[in-house]
């Protein structure tokens, strides 16, 4: 995928992850969502391939979830740059554009995060610090669901991707009612995708 991007387009990457943080309640993949909608439908700097795979291999990868929010700046630099075939002269875009996304998911979050700990902590026995608390689950639980359409939605209907769609029903339910440890679980997905049966 090649693409051209000015000054204005990247200022606009790095505003729109500004933003983002300080909606990342529960985490940086609950606002997966509106980052494909912004990076992969409007902005069309990434495809919907670039998307899922950004987040499946930082998901997979060991570290911080929020890896995934790096690929995603990298896919668009590396777009910016000429695509792969641009070899080692797309490196300076891809490394801008993990700049700008990561500079823009963390800062505005983490300096948020840090001043409400820390006041939250000083008046955890409030009761509106509780019912604050107890509010947000609902929340992050919301978003979380929405991410997951929106990935499981990139991956086709239920009648041409049945293998998919019975792999989620059925890790779904033994994360629900098991004890069978995410490892296992996620090392027999990747098997069965390594074989080509999902």
């Amino acid at each position: 995928m090649n693409i051209t991007l000015t000054a204005v387009d990247w200022l606009a990457l790095l505003a729109h992850f500004l933003s983002l943080s300080l909606l990342a309640v529960g985490g940086a993949i609950t606002t997966a969502p509106d980052m494909h909608r912004y990076l992969v439908t409007q902005q069309h700097w990434l495809s919907d391939a670039q998307f899922n795979s950004s987040i499946a291999l930082a998901q997979a990868a060991p570290g911080p979830n929020v890896l995934f929010i790096a690929l995603f700046g990298w896919n668009v630099g590396i777009n910016a740059g000429g695509g792969l075939a641009a070899g080692y002269h797309a490196w300076p875009y891809a490394a801008l554009g993990v700049l700008c996304a990561m500079i823009g998911i963390l800062v505005p979050s983490t300096t948020l995060t840090f001043a409400a700990a820390r006041w939250g902590h000083q008046n955890r026995e409030l009761r509106p610090v509780r019912a604050f608390k107890q509010g947000m689950a609902p929340i992050v639980i919301a978003l979380l669901i929405a991410t997951g359409w929106i990935l499981s939605a990139n991956q086709g209907t239920l009648t041409t991707s049945w293998p998919l769609w019975l792999l989620t029903v059925v890790t779904a339910l033994l994360v629900w009612r098991t004890h069978v440890h995410m490892l296992w679980l996620l090392a027999a997905g990747g098997v069965l995708g390594w074989f080509g049966w999902v």
